[in-house]
């Protein structure tokens, strides 16, 4: 692992602030990041379920931290590519939580998927697989 939980909790506090409306993170690892999300409704759509920019937000931030455990502090990582399906509807207000996995890692680009989950539900309300772009070394 090239950074620590709290290495990368402080980067993201400083250089990406506004990560944190997508939720907090929770625990990091060689490959991979749990990330959570304080359900509020800001984060409602009509018809009274989580919105579905609330759980690819906190999708893509997750997958950006268990990107940078593998290749470190690297802030121009980008997202490319976001494919996402929404398996059930999440609970109106409890948490969500993501856990994200890096498949592959090249010089280049960063592949990864991530499982969605409404706290107190065993089973993903949304699967999501994202390419990363990796800035080239100067």
């Amino acid at each position: 692992m090239k950074i620590t939980f709290e290495e990368l909790r402080y980067f993201l506090e400083e250089q990406f602030p506004q990560g944190a409306s997508y939720g907090t993170l929770q625990e990091l690892g060689d490959g991979w990041a749990e990330m959570k999300l304080e359900v509020d409704e800001e984060h409602l759509r009509p018809g009274g379920t989580v919105a579905g920019p609330a759980m690819m937000g906190l999708a893509d931030v997750a997958m950006y931290a268990a990107l940078l455990s593998k290749i470190g502090l690297v802030p121009l990582a980008v997202t490319t590519n976001l494919n996402i399906n929404f398996l059930r509807k999440p609970v109106a207000h409890a948490p969500i939580w993501a856990r994200a996995t890096i498949l592959k890692v090249g010089r280049t680009i960063g592949v990864g998927e991530v499982f969605v989950y409404s706290e107190g539900s065993e089973e993903p309300v949304a699967h999501s697989t994202m390419t990363y772009s990796i800035p080239p070394e100067k």
